[in-house]
């Protein structure tokens, strides 16, 4: 199991990443403001258009840590890594086992079933905590369980898919009501991506962003390939893999943050700036709030349900990325996602 390390998020759009020795410097201006040895990172996030050596890029390469490069915005643009990891038949099971279509049918039930279960459980403590919330919520709840019922008799991908989005359409349909405080600052309506058009979306997108960078370097770390996924097919620049893995962590990990963050207060509506395109972003200190609290609550420990044990939160993407491959290689009968309890 990989170790928690940290990961060094650079937002200011005049840094420069350089290497000195084993040391990760950051400066802006020819003045250094960072310095940090190497191993005590396990990724770096750029946002905006920072630059970086390519004897920091080699740098990188050569310890493993991933280095991602992403609008202001969160928009990823590209990511820098070594020579490919792991065992190469590991990953020759992985290439075979997305071929077989049935296969990776019954493995991407794994990941939505668990994606639903976590949802489901966000509403039900919702329902536990709020009293006021009950009914709507109830009802969400109840049609939640019927489609994990329905996911696990689903005979192809095609119906898997449309079953994952009606799920959550339902989930998104009463996350509004989760939120109970700075109602009118913070109203949700639907999910809305490309861009995101409100401060709730905006949060979305943003963490699930980071997320998507944990779940792809999780999977470089064990040997898998994390463009080849199985709920995610194909596509190119698209770390299908990576997004099948995230799948089941977005309810507990983003979904959740972006909630506690408003509920108590920790952001406000003026920390969020609307473009002439109608996309919400937000401001500088209200990104670097949502990014330290992302790395407090990945220092949080959990215990971990299969493995029954506790665990830092950040290493989740970690533990289930290993708990895959070990399914891949044939050490585990099934694949045990992740379920909220």
């Amino acid at each position: 199991m990989r170790r928690l390390l940290n990961t060094l998020y650079v937002t200011g759009p005049d840094s420069y990443l350089a290497r000195d020795g084993e040391n990760v410097v950051v400066r802006v201006a020819e003045e250094v403001k960072l310095r940090i040895p190497v191993h005590n990172l396990e990724g770096i996030v750029c946002f905006g258009y920072a630059g970086a050596s390519p004897s920091l890029m080699s740098l990188c390469c050569e310890r493993g840590v991933g280095l991602s490069f992403l609008t202001e915005h969160g928009r990823f643009l590209a990511r820098v890594s070594g020579t490919v990891s792991g065992n190469v038949l590991l990953r020759r099971h992985q290439h075979r086992r997305t071929e077989d279509l049935e296969a990776s049918n019954n493995l991407a039930k794994h990941f939505v079933v668990a994606k639903i279960h976590n949802s489901r459980t966000s509403l039900q403590r919702a329902v536990r905590d709020h009293v006021h919330t009950q009914e709507p919520l109830s009802v969400a709840i109840k049609t939640l369980s019927n489609v994990i019922s329905r996911v696990t008799n689903s005979p192809d991908l095609d119906v898997l898919r449309g079953l994952e989005g009606e799920a959550a359409a339902e989930y998104f349909g009463v996350f509004d009501h989760l939120i109970v405080a700075q109602k009118e600052e913070f109203s949700f309506s639907r999910r809305v991506r490309r861009p995101p058009t409100d401060k709730v979306n905006a949060m979305l997108s943003f963490l699930y962003t980071l997320l998507a960078h944990d779940a792809a370097s999780a999977l470089e770390t064990v040997g898998l390939d994390p463009q080849m996924g199985f709920l995610h097919r194909d596509r190119p620049g698209r770390a299908g893999l990576a997004l099948d893995l995230m799948e089941e962590l977005r309810p507990y990990l983003a979904d959740r943050l972006v909630l506690t963050m408003i509920n108590r207060r920790q952001v406000t509506a003026d920390g969020f700036l609307q473009k002439e395109n109608g996309a919400v972003i937000m401001d500088p200190s209200t990104r670097k709030a949502v990014l330290e609290a992302w790395q407090k609550r990945k220092q949080e420990e959990i215990e971990h349900p299969f493995l029954n044990e506790k665990i830092p939160i950040g290493l989740l993407p970690y533990t289930q990325a290993m708990l895959l491959a070990r399914y891949l290689r044939g050490d585990l009968d099934d694949y045990p996602p992740f379920f909220w309890r």
